[in-house]
């Protein structure tokens, strides 16, 4: 009688079985919404070299580049709920779970790269808080991704000064951008990054803030004409991994995971000053680039003020214990 192909792979299964144990296959799936040209996808390509090398092949990684599979608003749910094992999200998707990890985008928080540097390390008091609500949700936080400062953007009118964004809509991605927009006589529009991009052409706001890092991968420079660098907030990402999946791993693939993790994560801080400056450079053959002097800075830093008590109101005393971490820095 013929064996079928299906009924061989079976007996070979318990074969393999009966003569001991084997560490079966890890395929670890990344929702990313960004191009994988971008630095973030360029530090999943990174990630997905090491753990493969390390694990002579047993971990398997695949990105889903350019919001594929889910948009940055979703991908904390698809990994929460097993849709997808791993993602690729802006911290601030977390906000309305964790409403402190917008401490982030109060105005000038973390002004220089060093505090920025300071906070995000895996040993930060800023983070271990951080990362200790974000895993309660489902999700365990495997790395933070540098992506640098915040910028404005604008089509007709150039912004240097506080008033000179009053009356506009301005496209923004978390609830604190959007107190520190009313501040200053604007009124933010939630907008996510993968949209911008129409948002902009077709006029559905005159403004909007981004990560200089991401004019030129998302072309923006094809639909805005002024780019203002301020520099008042930090964007972090971070990849995260479904816990249960995480916890049904065997302990040499999540120590290669996690080695992995610190490694790239580790080598995009390191670069992200250097990447943002050149970016500033690209984005100035095609825009016009402001840059604030210090009377502009004072300026926006008095003018946004009161962003920071609407923060702690909103984050309770999580917010209060990580802006205490971020202020001893």
């Amino acid at each position: 009688m013929k064996i079928t192909t299906m009924l061989r792979h079976t007996v070979l299964a318990m074969a393999l079985t009966a003569a001991g144990p084997v560490l079966a296959k890890t395929t670890l799936q990344i929702s990313l919404q960004l191009p994988i040209t971008h630095h973030l996808g360029q530090n999943l390509e990174d990630f997905k070299q090491e753990v493969e090398a390390q694990s002579d092949g047993d971990i398997e990684v695949r990105i889903f580049p350019s919001a594929q599979l889910f948009k940055d608003s979703e991908v904390h749910q698809a990994v929460t709920s097993g849709a997808v094992n791993m993602g690729v999200l802006n911290l601030t998707q977390l906000a309305g779970t964790i409403p402190a990890v917008d401490v982030f985008y109060v105005p000038f928080m973390f002004p220089t790269p060093e505090k920025v540097a300071a906070a995000t390390s895996p040993d930060s008091p800023v983070r271990e808080l951080l990362d200790a609500e974000i895993l309660k949700t489902g999700a365990r936080p495997l790395w933070w991704q540098a992506y640098g400062g915040v910028a404005l953007l604008s089509k007709e009118i150039p912004i240097k000064r506080p008033e000179d964004m009053a009356g506009m809509k301005v496209r923004v991605f978390g609830k604190t951008l959007g107190e520190f927009v009313r501040a200053v006589g604007g009124a933010p529009v939630s907008i996510p990054g993968s949209e911008q991009f129409l948002a902009y052409q077709r006029g559905v706001v005159d403004a909007g803030m981004t990560g200089v890092s991401a004019v030129g991968p998302r072309k923006l420079y094809q639909v805005m004409n002024n780019l203002t660098v301020t520099n008042h907030a930090d964007i972090e990402f971070m990849t995260i991994i479904n816990e249960q999946f995480w916890q049904s791993l065997p302990d040499e693939h999540k120590a290669i995971i996690t080695a992995a993790a610190r490694k790239v994560e580790k080598q995009l801080r390191e670069k992200m000053q250097g990447l943002e400056q050149q970016a500033i450079v690209d984005a100035s053959e095609k825009m016009n680039v402001i840059h604030l002097d210090d009377d502009d800075v004072t300026a926006w830093r008095e003018a946004t003020q009161p962003v920071l008590q609407k923060f702690l109101e909103n984050s309770g005393e999580l917010g209060q214990k990580v802006v205490d971490a971020a202020q001893s820095l």
